[in-house]
């Protein structure tokens, strides 16, 4: 090895150069006449480019989510559009409209039950709302006014205005809380009630109030966390019901006549009638022993006015000492037969209490319904008959189960569940249904941030089952109208056990409300649920009718049956979105979400968003 330092190294020889010269010739020429596709090599290389090539590959592949909805066929016709209705239908009430119900006889008070019109005379379009609507007050300002332009009648404040039922104030009704029997104001009558009746501690829960007028006892009742379910006919007392949603009160039109009320045994703490002017002492008693069915063992009845205090207000009513006496002393004797004991008279008041089972008092039982069921009422008619108490194996146990107190009553297990009574219904399964119902609410309040403000206050459960999303989504600042299908399993009496409210419906048919009392409707298997049974379009239609101005849906329902839905809320005026599962895209369930978009109609019958 020679040294780095020898000079003859650092010499190149002319010969290498020459070669190396040579070789990047060669290379170059190759590549150029390859290049020119002459060359074998070239041909291989073209050959496994086109076989490497991914655009026909990529062509046949499909992206497309198989699990979700099918893009609709645009060859397919549009979806229906849904026209208003006439400006006359603003306040339409499909089964309780005066034209048909006075083909039907007064007696017993027929005429004003529900009649709804059959398929070919049902309106096929958008109920509108009047000129100048806006949204209600939030609670509590909205149990105490109500806009003009939502309820524009003047009516009850001219014939009620010594009573202090509603003022007319500039654009606004102001409800000061008064009523015939308390014109002093629903919380003076009410602390009356309490000396009594145990309204504070929440052993009072449910409440009916018969013959409501605008409300004004149930939305009194409600900072003392009693839920009221207030119902009056749509009579003469134009808008009383109307009034009443509008304000925030649980109510419905409703009457006691030749059917049966649509409410579950045993399903209120407490009923009143404050001048609601029922016959209870004709019929045979039938009325109060429809009372009597729907009021739980150990809960009060309370009567105000006629014919209570009768040796003072007899020349005002313009009636006999006699009559009215012999009146008052039927009822006593009524009362007395069904097991009720009375508790307190003072002025205007009287108050009832039934006992809590049958033990200590007798009853003929010459007078018990023939039916097991107390429960199957939905359009049944109104027997003169006693609904027997539940048995009990001593004389301390409360008949059909004792409750806790509200609102530990929310999610204690209810008796009929511990009893066995609801079928294919067990503590288990019961508890579990409340803790996927907390599941489902959270997701909702994720996808609709306004749940659970003041926003949305007249909730509807069109499915409500075990009551869960109702129990989910409590709050003083909301109630839900939890309605149990009439072709569903019957839970309607597990719900009123839990501390809620609701009431029997048949969602082929209208509901016992006026449009627009509604800020939430919900729905659970719904429309899986009436898919063979009836129009789905017509339920849509109703469900707009009662839905407000930018009021929203959820519905949770099979895929299938959402498409189905999608199609027809498309021509309704409806903003709507569908989001996956909680348990992600693969589960056929989706959660349809929609917000009904703010129109009036103008003058002419065309329609204006504002």
């Amino acid at each position: 090895m020679g040294s780095k330092n020898n000079p003859a190294n650092r010499r190149r020889s002319p010969l290498s150069i020459i070669i190396v010269f040579g070789l990047c010739c060669f290379f170059y020429l190759l590549g150029t006449w390859q290049k020119s596709g002459f060359g074998k090599g070239d041909k291989i290389a073209m050959d496994i480019t086109k076989k490497t090539e991914c655009e026909d590959d990529f062509a046949t592949l499909d992206f497309n989510p198989h699990h979700n909805i099918p893009i609709p066929d645009t060859s397919k016709p549009k979806a229906k559009m849904f026209k208003p209705c006439d400006v006359k239908y603003t306040d339409y009430t499909p089964c309780h409209e005066q034209d048909r119900a006075m083909r039907f006889p007064r007696e017993e008070m027929v005429y004003r039950e529900r009649h709804c019109p059959p398929q070919e005379e049902k309106l096929k379009c958008l109920i509108p709302a009047p000129r100048g609507y806006s949204t209600p007050f939030p609670w509590p300002k909205g149990r105490d006014y109500v806009h003009y332009a939502n309820v524009p009648y003047k009516h009850l404040t001219v014939e009620k205005a010594n009573q202090h039922w509603v003022e007319f104030q500039g654009n606004v009704f102001k409800f000061p809380g008064g009523g015939t029997m308390f014109p002093q104001g629903a919380d003076a009558y009410i602390d009356e009630l309490a000396k009594v009746i145990p309204i504070a501690d929440g052993s009072v829960r449910t409440a009916l109030d018969t013959g409501c007028g605008v409300a004004s006892w149930g939305a009194f009742l409600m900072k003392r966390n009693v839920l009221a379910m207030s119902f009056a006919p749509r009579d003469n007392h134009e808008a009383q019901v109307q009034f009443a949603l509008e304000r925030g009160v649980p109510a419905i039109v409703g009457v006691l006549g030749s059917i049966s009320l649509p409410f579950p045994a045993r399903a209120f703490d407490m009923a009143q009638c404050s001048r609601c002017l029922i016959p209870w002492g004709e019929y045979n008693g039938k009325y109060l022993m429809e009372v009597d069915r729907v009021l739980r063992p150990g809960g009060f009845w309370i009567l105000s006015g006629p014919p209570i205090n009768w040796k003072t207000y007899y020349q005002t009513w313009k009636r006999s000492k006699e009559d009215l006496k012999a009146e008052q002393t039927k009822i006593e004797k009524l009362a007395e037969s069904l097991c009720w004991e009375k508790k307190y008279e003072k002025g205007d008041t009287a108050i009832w209490r039934k006992k809590v089972n049958a033990e200590s008092c007798k009853m003929n039982s010459e007078n018990f319904c023939p039916t097991s069921d107390a429960d199957n009422v939905w359009y049944k008619k109104m027997e003169t008959c006693v609904t027997p108490y539940p048995k009990v194996k001593s004389t301390n146990e409360v008949a059909g189960g004792e409750l806790k107190k509200f609102p530990a009553r929310l999610q204690a297990v209810p008796p009929r569940i511990s009893k066995g009574l609801i079928p294919d219904v067990s503590i288990e399964s019961y508890q579990e249904n409340s803790k996927l119902w907390k599941t489902y609410v959270a997701t909702y309040k994720r996808i609709n941030r306004l749940i659970g403000t003041s926003r949305y206050r007249n909730i509807m459960d069109m499915n409500a089952g075990l009551g869960g999303f109702a129990a989910a989504i409590d709050s003083n600042k909301l109630w839900v109208m939890n309605v149990v299908p009439t072709i569903a399993p019957n839970t309607l009496g597990v719900v009123y056990e839990r501390g809620l409210i609701g009431i029997y419906h048949d969602w082929c048919e209208g509901f016992s409300t006026y449009p627009r009392t509604y800020d939430l409707i919900h729905g659970n298997g719904v429309f899986s649920l009436y898919e063979n049974k009836c129009d789905l379009e017509d339920i849509l239609l109703e469900m707009d009718r009662i839905l407000r101005p930018e009021g929203s849906v959820i519905l949770r329902d099979e895929v299938d049956v959402l498409t189905k839905v999608m199609k027809i809320t498309s021509g309704m005026r409806w903003n709507v979105k569908l989001h996956d599962h909680e348990d992600g895209p693969f589960v056929p369930k989706k959660i349809f979400v929609a917000s009904k978009q703010y129109w009036v109609a103008s003058k002419n019958n065309d329609t204006s968003s504002e």
